[in-house]
Parts: structure tokens; C-alpha cells; sequence
């Protein structure tokens, strides 16, 4: 059976994960983890490796003990080269080494701290509600926003009136800026939006730093002028 998250961790950090597959199962969410979900007498790596290849996403618990984890630097290695998008949910303060920074550098963090972690958890959860389509898209509170750096896993049409072409290129120079997620965040902002302008508002604020949203909307503005 297919499944939709595969959960990278470190030992040290069995709880904290334990917690989130917790909580992602009870919604329904198919979620992969070891060493609860290898098969006895199997070859451990190439059970991972295969989970890796068949999950729609890797849910990364980073910590201090993951950072320094060569099993976890190896799981996440193989998501990319599988092209598997990876959101790391960050339970301590802590920046990447350099080698996991070079894989995931491009990527937006979802903090799990301050504590308690619970709440942090339940935000995950509701992104990933709405994302690999598990349930029907329902109203989430501006604080429980999808974080950026997540691949855009759900296949949801835009809505609006807005030519599906600027749609495209929207979601191109966007993505320039904060990653393939652009796609996810075009495509919902589309269905609320009436106009190109306000469509183009309402995605700067997805990013981060007032210069680069003004370039960005300088660059909506030209779409929109067919420039």
C-alpha cells in the first residue's frame, strides 16, 4: 500500500516523531516510518529507499541530533535525487550543517518551538490537509498559513477569471523567489482573487524582504501590461 509522508528522524528525536505520526494518521494521512513500517528480514536500506521513492513527501524532523545524523543526510540525499519534496519541521533552534544546507537551502522551515509542541504539530497537519488533498480544503486561520519550500503535491485547477497563461507566469516568478510551492499558493489564491492586481498582492506577502516584493510586483505589473 501507497503512502504520503515518509518521516525522517534521528533516535534521539524518536518521540517527537512518534508524536507527529501520531497526529498525521489520526487525519487520515499515510504516513511511513521506521523502524515500525520494515518488513521483518527485510534488507533495512532498500526498504527505505523504496519508502522514500513512493512517498509524495518527506516531513523532516530537524534537530541538533538529525544534523548530525549521516542516516538522515543519506534519506534526505535520496528525496531529492527521487525529486520527493521535503519540509523540514525544525523542534529545535538550529541551523543545518553544511551538508544538508546544500540540499536543503532552498527550502522554507515550519518551527515547532516555543513549546508546547502540540499546536506546531496541529499546523503541520492542517497543511498537509489541504495539500495532499486527504480532505476537503476547509478555512484555516492566518497563523496556520502553508509554510513555503513544500512542492506543489496537490492538482487543484485555478479558479477566477484570470488568464490561465498570467496564472502561469505569476506562479514562475514567484517561484523564483520562494520556491516550487509557488505553484500550491497561485493556484488557491486564484480562486479568491478578482482581478490580476490583487492576485499579485496577496502573493508578495508570501515573500520575504520589501525589495523583493516590490521586483516581484514590478514584474506582475509588465505581465499584466503583456510586457
Amino acid at each position: 500500500m501507497g503512502h504520503d509522508v515518509f518521516v525522517s528522524y534521528s533516535q534521539p528525536d524518536r518521540e517527537a516523531a512518534c508524536a507527529l505520526v501520531q497526529r498525521l494518521e489520526a487525519r487520515s494521512i499515510r504516513v511511513w516510518i521506521a523502524p515500525r513500517d520494515v518488513s521483518p528480514a527485510a534488507d533495512w536500506a532498500a526498504e527505505i529507499i523504496d519508502a522514500i521513492a513512493c512517498a509524495r513527501l518527506m516531513v523532516l524532523v530537524f534537530s541538533g541530533s538529525s544534523n548530525d545524523s549521516g542516516q538522515v543526510r543519506r534519506e534526505v540525499e535520496r528525496a531529492v535525487h527521487k525529486q520527493v519534496p521535503i519540509l523540514p519541521f525544525r523542534i529545535e533552534d538550529v541551523l543545518p550543517s553544511k551538508s544538508l544546507e546544500y540540499f536543503l537551502s532552498t527550502q522554507h522551515w515550519m518551527d515547532a518551538f516555543p513549546s508546547p509542541v502540540e499546536p506546531h504539530i496541529d499546523r503541520l497537519c492542517d497543511y498537509l490537509d489541504t495539500a495532499l488533498g486527504v480532505h476537503a480544503p476547509h478555512d484555516v486561520s492566518p497563523e496556520h498559513q502553508p509554510m513555503r519550500g513544500l512542492g506543489p503535491v496537490d492538482t487543484a485547477r485555478p479558479g477566477g477569471g484570470i488568464d490561465a497563461a498570467h496564472l502561469r507566469l505569476l506562479e514562475t516568478e514567484l517561484a523564483r523567489r520562494i520556491g516550487p510551492v509557488a505553484g500550491h499558493l497561485v493556484r488557491r489564491a486564484a480562486q479568491g482573487s478578482g482581478d490580476l492586481d490583487a492576485l499579485a498582492r496577496c502573493l508578495a506577502s508570501e515573500i520575504d524582504g520589501e525589495q523583493e516584493r516590490r521586483i516581484f510586483l514590478e514584474a506582475c505589473w509588465r505581465i499584466g501590461k503583456g510586457k
